[in-house]
């Protein structure tokens, strides 16, 4: 059986540092859940993405919002947000958190909504 092409990823990484948290963001094509799940695998198959502390992501699939904290409370729903204001369905966004060491407080929802937003302004000058 021939194996489907890897579906298309874009990876923006070094967004924001801040007390020794990195964040990055990627994201790509999906309009189902097995699209969604697909592009997540592809992500997780890069070894540092599989080793990052969150992997948050939200999509609008069909009209029908959905999301993964991963462990970041309230970070898929931040996502999805940005994804909305930006009239982006049928994408999958994913904000990576590899932590450093020191706690962000609300600060981490400030930056989980700059790597949205840095990903969706680039994918928009594409």
């Amino acid at each position: 059986m021939d194996q489907a092409p890897p579906l298309p990823l874009r990876i923006l990484d070094g967004i924001v540092s801040d007390r020794g948290s990195r964040y990055a963001a990627a994201g790509g094509p999906a309009t189902s859940r097995a699209e969604v799940d697909a592009l997540l695998a592809e992500l997780r198959r890069n070894k540092r993405f599989a080793k990052a502390t969150h992997n948050s992501w939200g999509a609008i699939l069909d009209g029908v919002p959905v999301k993964g904290d991963d462990g970041e409370a309230g970070a898929g729903a931040i996502i999805l947000a940005e994804l909305q204001a930006a009239g982006r369905p049928d994408t999958l966004l994913v904000v990576t958190r590899w932590y450093g060491g020191k706690q962000l407080g609300g600060d981490r929802f400030r930056h989980v909504r700059t790597a949205a937003r840095a990903w969706l302004e680039g994918e928009a000058a594409r």
